[in-house]
Parts: structure tokens; C-alpha cells; sequence
């Protein structure tokens, strides 16, 4: 699991100080420094500038700090679930759950699946949808987390060392706020949006979205596209609040309650399906084989 000294480093962090933060842990300063001091060893990294006004993150140090908490919160929720897991014995599937990843299409699912396997039960894990998290969960699906919904490429899987069972090829949407002009409408044409901010994820996320925004460009090229990062709630507050319009699918529709869906008459398409481990265990396969008969795959 997580190295304890991690706990430490994020104490010292906070206090700015060796003294406060052993004062805290109830430990002797001398404790404290070493632990830091094996702790940066054993990375081989500085994780503090030491000056006599007190202590100073690193950009190494600010690294780990923003992972440091989540890397803790994660191994012991492992623990939990791992408990749990050993309670309930080995057919629980695990779905992870976050807004842009959601499990509710799988529970509506759950009535027809039940009847192919019914002594599996479903139990849903919740995280907080951050690029740090979404890398973590798929390249370990199967320790904590099983299966994961959401759009993906070869690349995607690729890079995340994970696979996916296709569900569907869902049609790319616009979402705009109710308030928007266009919010009239019940279906978009490109030329709608001329003169428009159009927000896509960034190049390499996606191929197919990237050879959408090659043709946009090419063909439309009155669209003014403006690139984001990574998929959060943050881009779909950012959409309602500064009146553009967002790249969304279906799934998605229900997000944030001041947007609106908007089908647009293209033919641009993603996949959308469930991660899953590429060495999946017998409860998952059995699991995976029962979606693909629903789905009629």
C-alpha cells in the first residue's frame, strides 16, 4: 500500500513547519525530519527549500501534494473494499461512478441482466472525476474498481492498459444553456454554429473527435473551436455560465440541469462501452457475456 511517510510529508506541508507538525503527531521534531528525510531520499527528489522563516514546497514537493491525498484516501478505501469484498464473497461487481462516467443506464439495465446472473450484485463506487483519478482507476480496473462506462478510442485503451466491451457508437451533441438562442431549437446544423465558441476536448483525446475538428476546420470554418483540457463538471458550468456551446453525447444530458441536448445533423459518432481489465475475473467475464446478450451484441 501507500508509504505512511506520505501522511508526514502532507502534515509538514500544511504546518509549514517541522515543530507544528510534530506537535500535531503527537512525535518528536527529530521524528518528523526523518521521515522526510527517508521520504525524499527513498523518491530521490527535495521535497522542501528549508530557510530559517520555515519551509517551502518544492515543484517536486507541489507534485506529490496534489497527488499525496488522493494516492492515501485511495489505499484505504482500498482496504474497505477489500473487506467488503471479502464479506460478500467474489460476485460483486464494481462500477465506478463520477458525473462524467455514470452507472445509471447499467441499474436500468439491472432487471434484464439479473436474469442471466442472478447471484452477482451490483455495487457502486463513487470517485471524484479528476485526470489523476480517471488515469489510476483504469490502468488498475479490477483491484478496487471493475468497470467504468464511458466514450473511448484504441488509444485510450492503449495508453490506459485496459479494454472495453462496445455498447454503442453515440452520436456527438451540442449542449447549450437554456438561455441560448439555439436552445430553441430541436436540431442543429453546423452553419448554426458560425461565429460561435464551439468547445472541444483537446487533439489526441480522441481520434474521432480529433478527425470531427479536422473537417469543422476544413469545411466550417466560421466555427470558432476552443479546446479544453479534460471532461468535468467544470466545462459544463464554464458552457451554461459563458453562453457557448459544448461537444456532449446523450449520456451526458443530464449533468447539469441549465443545459440543454441538442441532436445536430452530422454523422459524427464515438464509442461508448464499458472499461474493463484485459485479464477480467470469472464474476466480470460472466458479468461482460450477460451485457453483451441484453445488447444483443
Amino acid at each position: 500500500m501507500y508509504n505512511p511517510q506520505m501522511e508526514t510529508f502532507l502534515r509538514v506541508a500544511d504546518a509549514g513547519s517541522f515543530n507544528k507538525a510534530a506537535e500535531e503527531l503527537f512525535i518528536t521534531p527529530p521524528a518528523v525530519i526523518k521521515q522526510i528525510t527517508s521520504l525524499e531520499a527513498g523518491l530521490d527528489l527535495q521535497l522542501f527549500v528549508r530557510s530559517p522563516r520555515g519551509l517551502k514546497l518544492t515543484e517536486a514537493g507541489k507534485s506529490i501534494y496534489r497527488d499525496a491525498q488522493y494516492i492515501i484516501q485511495y489505499c484505504k478505501d482500498s482496504v474497505v473494499r477489500a473487506k467488503n469484498a471479502a464479506e460478500e464473497g467474489d460476485k460483486v461487481i464494481r462500477i465506478g461512478t463520477s458525473p462524467m462516467t455514470p452507472g445509471q443506464f447499467l441499474l436500468d439495465l439491472w432487471p434484464s441482466l439479473h436474469q442471466h446472473c442472478p447471484d452477482i450484485k451490483f455495487q457502486l463506487v463513487p470517485y471524484e472525476n479528476t485526470p489523476e483519478n480517471a488515469r489510476e482507476i483504469l490502468r488498475n480496473l479490477g483491484q478496487n474498481i471493475d468497470i467504468v462506462a464511458g466514450p473511448y478510442d484504441q488509444n485510450l485503451l492503449d495508453t490506459r492498459q485496459c479494454a472495453a466491451l462496445e455498447l454503442s457508437r453515440e452520436p456527438v451533441r451540442c449542449a447549450v444553456s437554456i438561455y441560448h438562442p439555439l436552445a430553441a431549437k430541436e436540431c442543429l446544423t453546423a452553419d448554426d454554429l458560425h461565429g460561435e465558441n464551439f468547445l472541444m476536448i483537446r487533439r489526441g483525446w480522441n481520434h474521432y473527435l480529433d478527425q470531427m475538428r479536422d473537417e469543422l476546420w476544413r469545411d466550417h470554418p466560421q466555427v470558432h473551436i476552443v479546446d479544453f483540457d479534460f471532461l468535468s463538471i467544470d466545462i459544463f458550468n464554464q458552457c451554461e455560465n459563458s453562453n457557448d456551446i459544448l461537444m456532449t453525447i446523450d449520456n451526458w444530458k443530464n449533468i447539469h440541469p441549465l443545459l440543454k441536448t441538442i441532436p445536430v445533423d452530422w454523422d459524427y459518432t464515438v464509442p461508448f462501452g464499458l472499461f474493463h481489465s484485459p485479464k477480467p475475473s470469472a464474476t466480470v467475464k460472466r458479468f461482460l457475456k450477460a451485457v453483451k446478450t441484453v445488447y444483443e451484441l
